[in-house]
């Protein structure tokens, strides 16, 4: 773009007609011509002046007025020109027209030189980036003035006029369409979507965490306070206390980690049957092992630690006691074994001391000279006992005697009634342990007892052989039993000697000895057991008894003989 062009593009339409009419008088002064022939006007040919038509020559007054009436004509056909505001966004965005600032000029009127002039007028060419149309236009000016017109413009339009040039030159350097199009304002995402699930995210990462670091830390609060410890700890649980009261009285005792959660754990298992009393608990018993103890019932009276349990079973004997003695495993007061056990039991003197003790229990004991292997056999009850550290031998066998007395404290009124002495059902109640499994097979079976004994019968059972032999409480097959010697020499054969043995064989149960004290009443004299099922067939005559044998008992030693 030329210089010229730049020029006029900073010149309102207006300013450039005002300065091509000074161009105008100023090439009349040099050409000093007489006349004006004629004139054009681009914008109409109706206004064009046929020279032919002049009658007279025009005043200076006449040749004024018409020139400023072609201006006016001309800035009335001229499309209006947009005003440009500083702001070039705006422009591009709203797309809208401003109107031209108003820029008052007061002109002098001047006096015309009468000389013909052939003006020629350039076209104005404006930016081709302007938004309104362009129309050439020729105007065609003669008239003389003595002196220049003078433009008065006040200071601000000056500065409208400067502001409008910089903004020319700006939209200079912007592309004509954008220009044009509306450009929309840049809005910013939101990204409230993105936080909510980034949120979302992190909140449920802390839940997690919170969960396995919570399910982590009960889990280690049910685990023992420490599990090498050794020591025991006495804890009183009170009465009426709740499940809140008993986990803070075991936290406070040392025995677990956290009594809330003691608490919320015996509520989730639904432990509700927690006892109290007098405990004696480890540190190394996790929660679950200390809710069993609880359950079970403590002492009225705070008592010494248990280090060990010792279990008798029902029909144990006294050698087989002594064994389970010697099993024991634990620091104690004095050594628990086997061989002391079984020296113990064959002390007179604690023997004597006992019988002081338990009188009814003990005042039909054998005697030395009655053949029994043991005086104390049968009266040592099976239960399981506590092993503290301050049990003895003699402490335990006193226990167990006294466990035996209090189990036939309620009973001993019926014994004498039978005209019997505890030694003698303790005998009987043993044979019936072993030969019978069931409640009512055991109370038949000491019925047959009975009537063999009120007829001076034998007895007429294996279980003393085996016992006089050493044997019982062994795996004995059913060849053994039946090839049993039964003419061994012992006190103990109730083959060949009538009456009852001179002691019990074995410790009878509580379910034995009510069974020999309750039994059932029968004419039966025989009775035999299927040695397949364990059935019993009872048999009044030899005959029917025989019968028995050889169906339940020979035809499966035959069976078992031919397979082998």
């Amino acid at each position: 773009m030329s210089e010229k062009t730049r020029e006029d593009e900073k010149l309102s339409f207006k300013e450039q007609i005002l300065r091509d009419l000074e161009r105008v008088k100023k090439q009349d002064r040099s050409e000093q011509e007489n006349e004006i022939t004629s004139f054009e006007t681009p914008l109409s040919q109706e206004d064009s002046v046929d020279p032919s038509t002049q009658e007279h020559e025009p005043s200076a007054e006449e040749l004024m007025a018409n020139s400023l009436s072609v201006v006016d004509q001309i800035l009335k056909n001229a499309p209006g020109v947009p005003s440009r505001s500083n702001n070039i966004s705006d422009e591009i965005a709203g797309n809208e027209e401003v109107a031209e600032p108003k820029i008052e000029a007061v002109v002098e009127p001047v006096e015309p030189v009468f000389e013909p002039v052939q003006p020629k007028v350039e076209p104005v060419k404006l930016n081709e980036d302007k938004e309104f149309n362009e129309i050439p236009t020729k105007v065609a000016v003669s008239y003389k003035t003595s002196r220049q017109q003078e433009e008065v413009s006040t200071p601000a339009v000056d500065n409208e006029l400067s502001e409008l040039a910089e903004s020319a030159d700006s939209l200079g350097s912007v592309p004509r369409r954008s220009r044009r199009e509306t450009v929309k304002p840049v809005k910013k995402k939101k990204s409230h979507l993105k936080a909510f699930f980034i949120s979302l995210l992190i909140f449920l990462a802390l839940i997690s965490a919170g969960g396995y670091f919570g399910y982590q830390y009960v889990q280690s609060s049910l685990l023992p306070v420490d599990a090498n410890s050794k020591e025991y700890v006495t804890v009183q649980i009170p009465e009426g206390a709740n499940v809140q009261e008993i986990g803070s009285t075991l936290e406070h005792s040392g025995v677990i980690k956290h009594g809330v959660i003691f608490a919320f754990y015996a509520k989730y298992k639904n432990y509700s049957d927690l006892k109290a009393g007098y405990y004696n608990l480890q540190k190394s018993m996790s929660t679950e092992d200390i809710i069993k103890e609880l359950q079970k019932g403590g002492t009225p009276e705070p008592q010494a630690p248990s280090l060990a349990n010792l279990t008798i079973p029902e029909g144990y004997t006294i050698d087989q006691i002594a064994q389970a003695v010697g099993q024991l495993q634990g620091e104690f007061k004095e050594p628990l074994t086997a061989e002391t056990f079984l020296a113990k039991v064959q002390d007179d003197n604690f023997i004597s001391q006992e019988v002081a003790k338990y009188p009814n229990l003990l005042e039909s004991l054998p005697t030395k000279e009655s053949g029994a292997r043991y005086r104390l056999e049968g009266y040592l009850f099976p239960a399981t006992y506590s092993i503290k550290e301050s049990t003895t031998i003699e402490s335990l066998i006193d226990e167990m005697l006294a466990a035996m007395d209090k189990t036939l404290t309620p009973h001993y009124s019926a014994i004498k009634s039978k005209n019997l002495t505890v030694n003698e059902l303790l005998t009987i109640a043993s044979l019936v342990e072993k030969e019978g499994a069931k409640t009512e097979d055991r109370k038949l079976i000491a019925g047959v007892f009975y009537n063999r004994l009120n007829l001076g019968m034998p007895l007429q059972s294996n279980i003393a052989i085996l016992y006089a032999q050493g044997k019982l409480g062994q795996n004995i097959s059913l060849a053994d039993d039946a090839g049993i010697d039964t003419s061994i020499n012992s006190p103990y054969n109730v083959y060949t000697k009538p009456g009852l043995m001179p002691g019990p064989v074995d410790s009878p149960s509580q379910d034995a000895i009510e069974a020999s004290i309750n039994q059932t009443k029968s004419e039966n004299l025989y009775f035999v057991a299927n040695v397949t099922d364990g059935k019993v067939y009872y048999a009044v005559t030899q005959e029917e008894h025989d019968r028995n044998v050889a169906e339940h008992v020979n035809s499966k030693l035959t069976q078992n003989s031919s397979s082998n």
